[in-house]
C-alpha cells in the first residue's frame, strides 16, 4: 500500500488541485457543463471551504504531490443536511485505502455539525457508488439543494445520527 497523508487544504493547494478534479472529470467522461467541470470556485477551493460549516481536505501521496481531496459543503436552505463534495483521487492512488480515509475524515467532520450527508455523483462512477454504499449512503430520488450540478444523475442520502 502506498503511503499517503491527509491534511486540511491551503491556499497554495488550489492549482493542483484544479488539475486533479479535472484529471478525473476528463477520466470518467464529465468535462462538460453540469459538473463540476464549469464551476467558478473550482481553482479556489480554500476560499470556498473556509467558512463556518464547511471543510476540504486533500490527500498527497507518498512524494507528497497532491493526489486527492474531499469535501463537507453546506446545502442552502438546509441547515441538518450536508453534502458530501468533490471527492477525487487520481489512478495511483486508489486501492490504497486513501479514498476511504478522505471518506472517514468527512464523514467525522460531518457528524459533529450535521443530521445527514448527501451525495450526487455520475452513474458511471461504479467504484465510488460501492465506496458510498460500504459507507451507509442510500440511494434516493430527493435532490438537496440547487448545486447546479444537473449532469449528476445518482444520488445517495445517509443518516448520520
Amino acid at each position: 500500500m502506498e503511503k499517503f497523508t491527509i491534511r486540511e487544504i491551503e491556499t497554495c493547494d488550489n492549482a493542483r488541485l484544479e488539475q486533479v478534479i479535472r484529471a478525473c472529470l476528463i477520466e470518467i467522461g464529465q468535462d462538460h457543463d453540469g459538473t463540476i467541470w464549469t464551476d467558478p470556485m473550482l481553482g479556489k477551493l480554500s476560499a470556498e471551504y473556509s467558512g463556518e460549516g464547511v471543510h476540504y481536505w486533500v490527500v498527497e501521496n507518498g512524494s507528497g504531490k497532491i493526489s486527492g481531496g474531499v469535501g463537507i459543503g453546506k446545502i442552502a436552505g438546509n441547515d441538518d443536511v450536508c453534502e458530501l463534495q468533490k471527492l477525487y483521487c487520481l489512478p495511483e492512488l486508489r486501492g490504497t485505502g486513501a479514498a476511504q480515509a478522505l471518506m472517514d475524515t468527512a464523514l467525522g467532520f460531518a457528524e459533529q455539525r450535521y443530521a445527514k450527508c448527501y451525495i450526487e455523483t455520475f452513474d458511471n462512477t461504479i467504484a465510488a457508488q460501492k465506496l458510498y454504499e460500504r459507507n451507509g449512503f442510500v440511494r434516493t430520488d430527493v435532490r438537496y439543494g440547487a448545486t447546479g450540478h444537473f449532469a449528476c444523475n445518482i444520488l445517495y442520502i445517509k443518516e448520520l445520527r
